[in-house]
């Protein structure tokens, strides 16, 4: 999955990858958390890097959706049933976006311990991601977009077994701009990355907390041990 990720290059240097039209003034963002708003490239006419809150919940769902017991917005979109699974299924087919990062960070299960995964080069990349609009009971209009996911790459798979789908550059317009009716080719740009694209770096645990947001988050530490289970017999 992908529960935090960061964004630190500016509009500037992200349009040198893939392009859009517009210049917003972004704060660079080191531990953006699922629920608040984030940049998003997507594409009506022209592409624009727009904000949107970070999780989904369907056009479709009624104006008391969110006071069902369990009920929440959908931060993740597994690429394996993005395309079938009635949450998603419409915002496959009509709301394809890209959510632009500079690294996002996953959790080794035993020991707790969180990585940040960036890429080898140091450069941002674009998580596949879908929106859709969910009109609340006060009658306002919410939008709410999740990251799809796949597989994680080899290397990666010590830490978690899922990672975001990432969108080459030279692949974003056919993600944004592909008509409804060509949608299902799409899914074969929902891969994992390649092997050792992607590096990881043991970070503090700090990151944990919602409220931290620096550019100390990113400092290298010592990664902890996972506790050894105790042999009783």
């Amino acid at each position: 999955m992908c529960g935090r990720f960061a964004l630190v290059t500016p509009p500037t240097a992200l349009r040198q990858f893939v392009e859009f039209v517009n210049l917003p003034n972004i704060e660079p963002r080191y531990n953006i958390t699922p629920g608040q708003p984030i940049s998003l490239i997507r594409a009506n006419t022209e592409a624009r890097l727009e904000p949107v809150h970070w999780g989904l919940v369907p056009g479709w769902a009624r104006a008391d959706y969110m006071s069902r017991p369990g009920a929440r917005p959908q931060i993740n979109a597994r690429a394996e049933t993005v395309q079938t699974k009635p949450s998603f299924k419409n915002a496959f087919r009509r709301r394809r976006a890209l959510m632009p990062a500079d690294g996002f960070y996953e959790w080794e299960r035993k020991s707790g311990q969180p990585y940040l995964i960036r890429r080898e080069n140091a450069q941002p990349f674009f998580m596949a991601a879908i929106w859709d609009v969910w009109t609340g009971p006060d009658g306002s209009e919410v939008e709410g977009c999740a990251v799809v996911t796949v597989e994680a790459s080899e290397n990666l798979a010590h830490i978690h077994h899922r990672m975001p789908a990432m969108i080459a550059p030279a692949d974003a317009q056919d993600w944004l701009s592909a008509p409804e009716r060509e949608a299902p080719r799409l899914q074969n740009l929902l891969r994992p990355a390649a092997n050792d694209s992607f590096v990881s770096t043991p970070v503090s645990k700090r990151v944990n907390k919602r409220d931290a947001d620096d550019a100390d988050l990113w400092q290298e530490t010592t990664p902890v041990t996972p506790p050894e289970q105790l042999d009783l017999f």
